[in-house]
C-alpha cells in the first residue's frame, strides 16, 4: 500500500483516507515564459520575468509545454502547438535587491554591484483543453 496522499505521513497503511483536494480533478499546464517555466494553474497569480510590451490589464499568451487534465496528459508538440494559455498582466514591479561583491585579499581590490530583477506579475484566466 501507499502511503501517498496520507495525512500521517510515513505510515503506509492510512486506513481508506484520502484527502478531498486530491479527489478533484485538478487542471494545470507547464509554460514557458522569460526561459524560465512555470507550473499554472487557473487563478494562480505568477511571477514572470518583465514583459516590456504587455501593459497592466492586458492579456497575454503563454507556450505551453505539458498539460495534465486529471489522468490525461498532453505532451506532444504537435498538439500543444496549438494550445496558448491567456493570462492577464496584473502589475510590474521589482523584486529584492542582490548585493554583489568582489575581493582580492591583500591587493586593495574591492568591488560592489547591486542589483534589481523586474517582474511582471500576471493572472493566469484560461487553460485550453487539448483536442482529442
Amino acid at each position: 500500500m501507499s502511503w501517498r496522499g496520507c495525512p500521517r505521513a510515513g505510515r503506509l497503511d492510512c486506513g481508506g483516507a484520502v484527502p478531498e483536494r486530491e479527489s478533484e480533478i485538478r487542471v494545470y499546464a507547464i509554460v514557458r515564459s522569460g526561459g524560465r517555466q512555470h507550473k499554472v494553474a487557473v487563478g494562480d497569480i505568477v511571477e514572470v520575468d518583465k514583459i516590456s510590451t504587455a501593459k497592466v490589464g492586458d492579456t497575454v499568451e503563454l507556450s505551453t509545454l505539458l498539460v495534465v487534465d486529471g489522468d490525461a496528459v498532453t505532451s506532444d508538440p504537435w498538439v500543444l502547438a496549438g494550445i496558448k494559455v491567456q493570462a492577464e498582466v496584473v502589475d510590474h514591479h521589482k523584486g529584492v535587491k542582490i548585493d554583489i561583491l568582489r575581493y582580492k585579499n591583500k591587493t586593495g581590490y574591492r568591488r560592489r554591484q547591486g542589483h534589481r530583477q523586474q517582474y511582471t506579475a500576471i493572472k493566469v484566466t484560461e487553460i485550453p483543453a487539448a483536442a482529442k
